[in-house]
């Protein structure tokens, strides 16, 4: 499952350069030294990755929370559900009921300080932008958080933000280099691509959560697994 993150990160990076690629493009490097631009780019990310991986505990815990009570399995058939019901749903419906609306004085204070770091060129103005980055809403970021919650444990929570955030730094790196560098074909293809893997996704949370016995994709329930092993003896 944590491969999926990694392939989600890939895929929705277009996503990410739509949505951040202003905050890409405005990055304040040095253009006359190609060691320092490397550098201070690697420190946005890293920043990035940091937000992901402190994003990636806090639900992580919260899955965990659901583990202890024994509704893992149940939690990721509910959230494979919800993957696909968002993706199928019209836009419109979903607009409706924007979960970034309570978060509003949130964001815009993030969005005040990301202005403010843009104007410095320190060394810490890079991992600061990256950071706070990290926490602006993003219908992708949600859907990583689901994966998040599914893995119903801190560490893999924090590893599969992480591994999401390392596959979208490939083209959100291009875009930093060369900006608006992909022609409409070839952003159309991966638009649609998005949703479908994204659904796919959904599918292997509910298979997950239903136990099959499927090594790797459906793996048999734990407690099922020790009560036969006592039967045997």
């Amino acid at each position: 499952m944590l491969i999926s993150a990694l392939i989600l990160g890939l895929l929705g990076s277009l996503h990410c350069v739509g949505m951040c690629g202003p905050i890409a493009f405005m990055l304040p490097v040095n253009r006359s030294n190609s060691l320092k631009k490397v550098s201070q780019i690697a420190i946005y990310h890293f920043g990035r990755l940091l937000a992901y991986s402190i994003i990636g505990l806090v639900f992580g815990l919260l899955g965990k929370s659901f583990y202890l009570f024994g509704i893992q399995q149940q939690l990721s058939i509910v959230i494979g559900i919800i993957m696909i019901v968002v993706i199928l749903l019209p836009h419109k419906t979903i607009g409706k009921y924007n979960l970034s609306k309570p978060l509003y004085k949130f964001i815009s204070k993030i969005k005040s300080s990301l202005g403010k770091a843009l104007k410095k060129k320190t060394a810490d103005t890079f991992l600061t932008i990256g950071f706070l980055n990290g926490f602006l809403p993003c219908g992708l970021v949600y859907m990583a958080v689901f994966g998040a919650i599914a893995t119903g444990s801190l560490l893999e929570g924090s590893i599969y933000m992480v591994l999401f955030g390392l596959g979208t730094i490939p083209l959100m790196t291009t875009a930093i280099y060369l900006g608006k560098f992909l022609n409409s074909t070839i952003k159309q293809r991966i638009q649609k691509a998005i949703p479908v893997f994204v659904v796919v996704i959904g599918f292997l949370f509910i298979l997950r959560g239903l136990g099959l016995g499927i090594p790797y994709i459906s793996p048999a329930p734990i407690v099922e697994t020790a009560s036969s092993a006592m039967e045997c003896h």
